[in-house]
């Protein structure tokens, strides 16, 4: 008996140790902490704006002048004037002239030379006159009044020629004086007055560019021609267009689509259009590179978003939407046209809705995002909605 009371001694005795050790372990063992979340994942984002969007089609384009003119001599001496270069001339305002002197003279020779033969005609009239009486008295031979009729004929043959000399002469006397038969600008003259000019000289006296109106040709592809066909009705209809600065992107004037050429550019599958610009204040200048924007029609109440929101997928267009929580999930969304950075959103979003615009490829539905302002952008990155009609 006593043996066993001491077995159960020793056992009540390791249990206690047992229990210790394990209050110990507890109290001093490190707690695990709790479970952390993930971290949000950093984007921008914008909201889901309606506002009037203009459907444009863009080219690149260079200014002309509506009409130029480059002045050739016709005819062969010295070169006495030329306007001033960079004037504004009217038509019929004088460009250049060149010497005279030798061609008025001409002129008068040949008036000369026709004023004698009128009088010799005149003479041959009055004996034929004469020769045609006698005849008819039978007092001289037929032969001699058909000899004078062809006498007659001859003279008026040569006063004709007399008269297409001095018709001749007189136009080379006024061609010794060029005037502009358009209004515009004068150039940097290409001559110098005192040199000798002929008619086998190509290169020109000075050119006049006329300015208001001006011109600016560009290049659309054949895709985008079909379009501008069917909202201008085959080009029946005026469409607005727009000049832009290369540069800076500034408007630099409006005008209208006036001119598509009559065939597709097999080479390069565009077509070439023209378009004519007021230019009242001069700021499209020929030889100038400009962007032209041609407007073909404006979607009104239009859900618009950046185009940087939209991503394709296997299905199709989708957009990381922003919703309670700062949770994402995924919205396939129908795009009916994208305008520079802007896409215009047919189905698939409502308008307030916020969407993810940089920072989709870190993302999967059902994470938490951080929304932090673009650049240069509102928190949010929103625009503000265009009223109707602005």
């Amino acid at each position: 008996m006593a043996a066993q009371r001491r077995r159960f001694r020793w056992g009540f005795a390791v249990l206690g140790v047992v229990v210790i050790a394990l209050l110990a372990w507890v109290f001093f063992h490190p707690k695990a902490p709790p479970p952390q979340k993930p971290p949000s994942v950093s984007v921008t984002a914008a909201k889901v704006v309606v506002q009037d969007m203009p459907v444009s089609v863009s080219g690149l384009g260079a200014a002309q002048a509506w009409k130029s003119v480059l002045i050739n001599t016709q005819v062969n001496g010295m070169l006495t004037y030329v306007a001033a270069e960079g004037t504004d001339v009217a038509a019929g305002d004088l460009l250049a002239e060149i010497q005279v002197a030798p061609f008025r003279a001409a002129l008068t020779q040949a008036q000369g030379a026709l004023r004698r033969d009128q009088a010799l005609l005149a003479g041959a009239r009055v004996d034929l006159a004469r020769f045609q009486k006698l005849a008819a008295q039978d007092s001289i031979a037929k032969q001699q009044v058909d000899d004078q009729a062809a006498l007659v004929k001859q003279d008026e043959g040569t006063v004709l020629a007399d008269q297409g000399a001095v018709a001749a002469a007189q136009v080379n006397v006024n061609d010794c004086t060029i005037k502009s038969p358009i209004a515009g600008r004068v150039g940097v003259r290409l001559i110098d007055p005192g040199n000798i000019v002929t008619t086998s000289i190509t290169t020109g006296i000075v050119s006049v560019n006329q300015l208001t109106p001006i011109a600016v040709t560009f290049s659309v592809p054949q895709g985008d021609f079909q379009k501008l066909s069917e909202v201008s009705g085959g080009f029946s209809r005026p469409l607005p267009a727009e000049a832009l600065s290369q540069e800076t992107g500034a408007s630099l004037g409006m005008g209208q689509l006036s001119v598509a050429d009559n065939h597709v550019d097999q080479q390069t599958g565009t077509v070439e259009l023209k378009a004519q610009f007021p230019n009242g204040s001069k700021t499209l200048w020929p030889g100038q590179f400009i962007n032209v924007r041609l407007i073909l029609q404006t979607l009104q109440g239009a859900l618009t978003i950046p185009a940087a929101a939209v991503n394709q997928g296997p299905k199709g267009a989708y957009v990381y939407v922003i919703g309670a929580g700062n949770k994402v999930s995924l919205r396939p969304v129908t795009v009916e046209t994208t305008q520079d950075t802007i896409a215009v959103i047919q189905s698939g979003l409502k308008a307030g809705e916020l969407v993810v615009t940089d920072g989709q490829m870190s993302l999967k539905p059902g994470m938490t995002v951080a929304v932090h302002p673009a650049a240069g952008a509102a928190p949010e990155g929103a625009a503000p909605a265009r009223k109707p009609g602005a």
